[in-house]
């Protein structure tokens, strides 16, 4: 069998039109450039070596690896065979980046919620923007004793984990003592906060969940 590479490539869609400037290649082959070159490399293969398997021309693989040309579906499906990877390997990277939030021990932003008393603390440990904040995480440490405390009403289903110490929680006319390691999850629309606090210091996780951030 004769070398593969100095054959005919596969008809692809062309890079730029005759006589117009050069433009800034698209993303999508931006991306694809970059993936067939890292796999291409991680495999210790030359572009000669590559085009061969795959059956392109060394020219064709370079104006891939370097996004001037859009490639067709068939020679995207013949990349990945010749790299042994899967189709969806040469898309990584189109999607916009994920997000995370990293929030250090003892660093989270200290907030004021509604009613909050002396020696009750509240720190965010952070949430992602935009249509991803479906959620609020906070840190709550209450280290004085009170006798009254607020009540909270929210959209979204709320989890309580118990880390320290020991108190009662009310949910509507419900009461529930928790300790460290217990849970508690209740519905937001509810009436709800500590009863009791029976031994201090306390801190709990609160975590508060919405189906859709409209609605908060």
């Amino acid at each position: 069998m004769g070398d593969m590479s100095a054959g005919p490539d596969p008809p692809e869609f062309p890079d730029r039109a005759a006589g117009l400037p050069d433009r800034e290649p698209p993303a999508l082959e931006k991306v694809i450039g970059r993936q067939v070159h890292e796999y291409r490399t991680a495999a210790g293969l030359s572009v000669a070596e590559t085009a061969a398997r795959v059956g392109i021309s060394k020219a064709m693989l370079s104006k891939i690896e370097n996004a001037r040309t859009s490639c067709s579906l068939t020679t995207l499906g013949r990349l990945a065979t010749g790299l042994g990877i899967p189709v969806t390997a040469l898309f990584r990277g189109v999607d916009p980046e994920r997000e995370a939030v990293f929030v250090p021990a003892g660093r989270g932003a200290r907030i004021a919620r509604r009613g909050s008393l002396a020696g009750h603390g509240y720190e965010s440990l952070g949430a992602l923007r935009g249509s991803h904040q479906r959620m609020d995480a906070i840190l709550v440490t209450l280290t004085e004793p009170s006798e009254v405390f607020p009540l909270f009403q929210h959209p979204g289903t709320e989890l309580i984990y118990m880390l320290e110490g020991e108190m009662v929680y009310g949910h509507e006319e419900a009461a529930y003592p928790l300790r460290p390691g217990d849970a508690l999850q209740l519905d937001g629309e509810g009436t709800h906060g500590p009863m009791r606090l029976v031994r201090l210091p306390i801190r709990f996780l609160s975590v508060t969940a919405y189906g859709d951030p409209a609605v908060r």
